[in-house]
């Protein structure tokens, strides 16, 4: 990715400003100062959003950030007095007000359809949003833990995900109940109203059959649905998955593990540099970029409320589904990190393990998402492709 503004280019994949023609030498607090505020250009960045970038949450004085901002000013041909490239906003933070032209081959080939969000209602009254991107053989992602519709399309960890999914598959994906653009008030969490919503998406997008992508605990939903309708799915994909959730295993360590995240969660939720961001982004995505982790922030910040994110946590690390494997006749493909700090390998093996048939793809990442500039990002494409299309 580059990024040209006046007569200047910012080169994330070699981490270089370029004046002119020549490059200009800057620290790299500054270089990541300028790609925040470029990749947000027109939108404020705030105090708030930079420490959670720059410093990856850590107390910082304003006297830092003032300096790291006078010194991105000076390296761009700008300053204090003038703001014509970065404007500050007082007592709020900084907005990029230059005209900015983002270039990168591989997204300048990825499907540009904006997702248009609609509506279906699930079996209890619960309205579930869902939304449809993407060419080719129709693919459905299974609800899971902290999605947004909209924020996820703009997201530096979600976007690239559903354009390269976008690339092979028509994809539809969907808010879970109490999460992004669904209903938030939804009192019934089990795993049967999970599978409601998700046959009220299928339904209201008029799908037949169908590949069922699971990640996460997208996977005892996923697992669930293709027992109930066998008839609709053609292939199904679990990925970061487990059987048994964090607070039904037989492992003392992981359910005050769990324990542990729910008190985090409801005590540190959206909040920049608290603990519950630390924790969350060293289990979830521990080899994140800057501007990864801030984007996780925003996330939490839109996606639902802290009661909302624990109910939600406890419910699925509750599920114990090891009954529900030996019914699915899907042909099926487990996925699994071998590092993954969320679900241990150990729960992925057994996934694959219960389910007659079921391939198994250990991929070389310590990250429960996996991320677009990691070697495994190519292998898990690879490897769906070819496993649903052939």
């Amino acid at each position: 990715m580059r990024y040209r503004f006046d007569d200047c280019e910012l080169r994330l994949d070699t981490h270089e400003l370029i004046v002119g023609d020549e490059p200009r030498a800057v620290e790299p607090q500054v270089f990541d100062v300028l790609r925040l505020l470029v990749e947000r250009a027109g939108h404020l960045v705030s105090h708030d959003d930079l420490i959670a970038t720059v410093w990856q949450g850590r107390i910082v004085s304003d006297s830092a950030i003032g300096a790291r901002i006078s010194a991105a000013r000076s390296a761009i041909g700008d300053d204090g007095k003038r703001q014509r490239l970065i404007k500050t906003v007082p007592r709020c933070g900084f907005r990029f007000v230059g005209e900015v032209d983002a270039g990168d081959a591989r997204l300048a080939e990825a499907p540009s359809d904006h997702p248009h969000v609609r509506f279906c209602t699930s079996r209890d009254g619960t309205r579930i949003a869902y939304a449809s991107t993407g060419t080719g053989y129709p693919l459905v992602r299974a609800g899971h833990w902290l999605t947004h519709l909209e924020h996820d399309w703009h997201s530096p960890v979600w976007r690239p995900f559903l354009d390269e999914l976008g690339r092979h598959f028509r994809v539809t994906r969907y808010d879970q109940r109490a999460n992004g653009l669904s209903d938030w008030d939804a009192e019934d969490l089990s795993l049967t109203a999970f599978v409601e919503d998700l046959e009220a998406v299928v339904a209201a997008a008029g799908l037949e059959r169908f590949a069922l992508y699971g990640t996460s605990q997208g996977a005892p939903i996923a697992v669930a649905y293709a027992v109930r309708h066998p008839e609709r799915v053609s292939h199904l994909i679990l990925h970061g998955g487990y059987v048994r959730g964090r607070l039904r295993r037989g492992s003392a360590e992981e359910r005050e593990q769990g324990q542990a995240m729910l008190t985090l969660i409801r005590h540190g939720w959206g909040k920049a540099g608290s603990p519950f961001l630390q924790a969350f982004s060293s289990m979830y995505t521990p080899e994140g970029r800057p501007e990864e982790l801030a984007s996780l922030v925003d996330l939490q910040r839109q996606t639902t409320s802290a009661e909302n994110a624990a109910q939600l946590r406890e419910a699925v690390d509750s599920f114990d589904f090891g009954d529900l494997l030996a019914k699915v006749t899907a042909p099926t493909l487990v996925i699994h990190a071998r590092n993954d700090g969320v679900h241990p390998l150990d729960q992925g093996r057994k996934l694959a393990a219960g389910i007659a048939g079921a391939e198994f793809l250990l991929l070389e990442s310590g990250n429960h998402v996996i991320l677009q500039h990691e070697p495994a990002w190519h292998d898990l494409f690879d490897e769906l492709r070819r496993f649903v299309m052939g």
